[in-house]
């Protein structure tokens, strides 16, 4: 339940701090003194959208806490522990609306989305406003709250998956239906296919191959390279390495007797002598396993032409030509196996209607049982509501196709009399806007706690309504607090009377400042409240007694 509200700069309150018990907590105030800013605020705490109008004039931002008490709320308590938001039994929600148009929101202490704030709170409470009047005209409104009375809530989901999985399937019977007579795709591709398969496409293979190709096309240029550098290692002219190391070494021969540093360079070169010996003897080794294949080397060219060729044809590099042809064969096995798919996937589409219309026809019994009963339930309170032999009706029929539908086989239409001996019609043809209030307050009242959702809060639903009306009105709010957490905004005394809590909105102005507080009534404060209520501005004694009456009469 709803514990505390601190509101900060919100609209045009400067600063308020709220507390909230269990029971029926009324509010009340002066038209224009802003008694639906609470409302609002709840409404902006649960995620609804907000703009800088909500920020008080002069203020930077606006600021809204909400702590709630998740006790008698398991749902929520179930979405925090799955969110990984969960702090115990309490929960603490914040927003903050910027001047400029931004806006942030917590849970717990940490940031959340709007969306988070909405699913989190759809555990936590229930606003109905004025607005709620007209989307009950609304069809698909009104088959929601025949099921919410008929709690088949978990049966209606299981209606609503199968209707997606019947979908999901039609979706892939249709992409395979585009497809149309694969054959000759199933052919040209093949066709690619055994072009592939007709060459080794496996990566070592083209890359040794393309080495080989390498080796033989420079295979001439490789000899003559090594020729060359033979005749520069050992050839007879005066200029090759090795005579000119033969050379130097006479030369120096005869000095190394007298000078020992000459010795150490003949070292050297006799070292150097023998390393150009055995180069000399690896290269003419290497040059002997040199092959000139002229048939090879044009073997190698037309396959690496054949490889390439392919590569520009599919746009693929060369050594992804093996991923490609495995690519192709499974989409031809998918494309062969298409038929007997598209078999099996009608197989699974009838299975799945079957399916659908057993749990859907479970539904339907269910539904038929509730709406008998809530036509007698509303009917009974339209009379308490000052009716008199008004007749509320809920009407089913049937879906125009025969196609499973995510709400099941019908679709439904509240129908009214509001008159005795007139037959019924679709409310949203004959209601006025008066008995539109008290009718959509019956559908609430007949409805509500048919939900865990501990708080429930109400924004001027009994206007149009008075006297005695107004007092079964009170009388039906209060009862339901015994339920579950009430809060009603309402201009009526005969409603105020019966709250177990009474919350004064007033308006306040001082030169060029307006500014609403909220103030907890007691005893005697709340007498003045009730008479004024009742008799105006001019209160009077008579008026004051009659407050006490309502008073004493309402909290028995």
């Amino acid at each position: 339940m709803l514990t505390h509200l601190s509101l900060k700069d919100f609209a045009v309150v400067t600063a308020s701090q709220l507390g909230f018990s269990q029971g029926f907590t009324v509010v009340t105030g002066e038209t224009g003194a802003g008694k639906s800013l609470i409302v609002d605020a709840l409404l902006c705490i649960s995620g609804t959208r907000a703009d800088s109008g909500m920020v008080r004039h002069g203020a930077e931002r606006a600021e809204i806490a909400a702590e709630f008490d998740l006790s008698d709320a398991p749902q929520a308590q179930d979405w925090l522990e799955q969110n990984e938001l969960n702090d115990g039994l309490e929960c603490l929600l914040r927003r903050v609306i910027k001047a400029d148009g931004g806006s942030k929101a917590w849970i717990n202490g940490r940031t959340a989305t709007l969306s988070q704030l909405s699913e989190l709170c759809s555990g936590l409470l229930e606003i109905h406003g004025q607005h709620e009047q007209q989307s009950l005209l609304e069809r698909s409104k009104q088959l929601d709250l025949l099921d919410e009375f008929a709690q088949q809530q978990a049966l209606k989901q299981q209606v609503r998956q199968q209707h997606r999985q019947w979908l999901q399937i039609n979706a892939d019977i249709n992409q395979l239906q585009k497809r149309g007579d694969v054959s000759e795709q199933i052919d040209y591709m093949q066709h690619q296919l055994n072009e592939l398969q007709s060459l080794c496409l496996e990566p070592e293979y083209i890359q040794a191959e393309s080495l080989k190709h390498k080796r033989q096309s420079q295979s001439t240029q490789l000899i003559s390279a090594c020729a060359m550098a033979l005749s520069l290692l050992q050839g007879e002219q005066e200029l090759s390495a090795g005579q000119q190391l033969r050379s130097s070494m006479t030369q120096l021969n005869k000095w190394q007797e007298s000078e020992p540093a000459i010795a150490e360079v003949l070292a050297l070169l006799e070292s150097a002598d023998i390393q150009v010996h055995e180069a000399i003897n690896q290269l003419q080794n290497f040059i002997e396993t040199i092959e000139l294949d002229e048939q090879q080397l044009l073997q190698l060219e037309n396959q690496i032409s054949a490889w390439h060729e392919l590569s520009r044809k599919h746009r693929v590099p060369v050594l992804e030509l093996q991923h490609k042809a495995l690519q192709l064969e499974t989409e031809i096995n998918e494309l062969r196996q298409s038929n007997s798919r598209l078999a099996a996937l009608k197989i699974q589409l009838n299975d799945a209607k079957k399916q659908w219309l057993l749990l859907a026809t479970e539904l339907s019994l269910q539904r038929k049982n509730a709406a008998e009963s809530l036509s007698t339930v509303v009917s009974k309170l339209m009379t308490e509501l000052g009716m008199a032999g008004g007749v509320f009706e809920v009407q089913l029929g049937q879906n125009d196709s025969d196609e499973p539908q995510s709400q099941g086989l019908e679709r439904c239409e509240f129908l009214v009399s509001a008159n005795p001996g007139q037959p019924t019609k679709a409310l949203r043809k004959v209601a006025s806007g008066g008995e539109l209030a008290r009718i959509s307050l019956a559908i609430e009242v007949a409805t509500l706690g048919m939900d865990p959702t501990p708080t429930m809060v109400f924004d001027e639903v009994d206007s149009g309504i008075g006297g005695a009306v107004a007092e079964v009105v009170g009388q039906k709010l209060r009862a339901l607090g015994k339920q579950c957490q009430v809060l009603c905004v309402t201009h009526l005394a005969q409603v105020a009377s019966l709250g177990h809590q009474h919350l004064l909105v007033r308006k306040q102005s001082a030169e060029q400042h307006t500014e609403s507080q909220v103030q907890v009534l007691e005893n005697k404060d709340r007498v003045e409240e009730i008479a004024r209520m009742m008799g105006g501005v001019a209160l009077s004694v008579q008026s004051r007694v009659h407050a006490e009456e309502m008073l004493d009469h309402g909290q028995m």
